[in-house]
């Protein structure tokens, strides 16, 4: 039992770690701060981003996450019995 949630537990952060490599940046940097960048404007885009790529990305990402935490505490348990 332990072996296979370890094998769920390395796939899911390489899956994670493949996952935010395939964002894109959500920062414009230092430069977009100091000139008054477009951030916090309405758009089309910003409106539906949970129904595009970038969102269905993010959601895969935040739900990755959770279960990583998640066989973390499951596996530091077993650890200890």
């Amino acid at each position: 039992m332990k072996t296979a949630l370890t094998i769920v537990y390395l796939l899911i952060c390489v899956a994670i770690v493949i996952l935010v490599m395939i964002q894109d940046t959500k920062s414009e940097g230092l430069g977009a701060a100091l000139a008054g960048g477009t951030a916090g404007k309405s758009s089309y885009w910003s409106k539906n981003k949970g129904r595009s790529k970038e969102g269905m990305l993010n959601k895969l990402t935040i739900l990755l996450a959770f279960l990583f935490i998640a066989l973390s505490i499951v596996l530091s348990l077993k650890t200890f019995q």
